[in-house]
């Protein structure tokens, strides 16, 4: 049984149907829809910057919660809102972000120039 879908926007993922097992797995096939726009539009996009976020205060203020009182008695829906909202509580003071200029909005933050010189060496290796 499927638990959990975790999207960055609300109402993204809808229709989730289970459809039946992989021939002898206990894995089961999933089928969803993607709400997706009619059209593009330009925006400017926001990401987090991982570069300067403080993971040591990150890990601090999820230490400092006392989980075992706080989800104490509570279902599974109910712990993952509880634990979702003090994860983005102690994103927000310790993750900045920046905004994508439109140079890297087309590529992931994590493709940087160092990267793409090595795949562009990479693509030059295969084609010699």
């Amino acid at each position: 049984m499927l638990d959990l879908i975790l999207t960055n926007k609300e109402g993204l993922v809808w229709d989730v149907k289970l459809k039946g097992s992989l021939g002898c797995s206990d894995h089961e096939m999933v089928e969803f829809r993607i709400l997706r726009a009619a059209r593009r539009v330009r925006s400017k996009l926001t990401t987090l910057d991982f570069r300067r976020a403080d993971f040591g205060l990150f890990r601090d203020l999820l230490c400092r919660i006392p989980w075992d009182k706080a989800l104490e008695g509570r279902g599974a829906q109910d712990s993952s809102l509880i634990f979702k909202g003090h994860l983005l509580q102690a994103q927000e003071q310790c993750i900045p972000t920046k905004r994508k200029s439109s140079k890297t909005t087309k590529r992931p933050p994590w493709m940087n120039k160092d990267v793409l010189g090595k795949v562009k060496q990479k693509k030059e290796a295969y084609r010699g």
